[in-house]
């Protein structure tokens, strides 16, 4: 059975790399973008099984990259979890709008909590 492969737009590089390791031990196949215009570079080329995406980035937030993955047919449908500093009942609503699957606060942030909801996302 091949890997799971998921996609981490973050640019928080100590966050990246704790969620890097922890998915990678866990036998996930990860790929790394640290800003939403990459990502989508990214997405023209591979189709990874969920994204987990930032809100607040450089040249792109997560809510316009959410708006563009969504216009593009072959990427469209592929699971989102947010991990952001923010959780803001706006921001939690525009983004279930924007068919994301789960959120993740990251200062409450475990790194086991992500690999559980990664998990819940596949079997689901």
């Amino acid at each position: 059975m091949p890997k799971k492969q998921i996609l981490i737009i973050e640019d928080e590089e100590i966050l990246l790399d704790v969620l890097d390791k922890k998915l990678t031990r866990a036998n996930y196949e990860v790929l790394i973008s640290r800003n939403g215009e990459e990502g989508l570079e990214i997405l023209k080329k591979e189709q990874p099984d969920l994204i987990l995406l930032d809100i607040l980035m450089p040249k792109m937030d997560g809510f316009e990259f959410l708006e563009k993955k969504n216009k593009i047919k072959k990427i469209k449908d592929i699971p989102v979890m947010i991990v952001s500093n923010s959780g803001q009942p706006v921001e939690l609503s525009k983004a279930k709008k924007l068919g994301v699957d789960d959120w993740i606060i990251k200062v409450s942030f475990d790194p086991d909590e992500v690999l559980e909801k990664v998990k819940k996302i596949f079997t689901s």
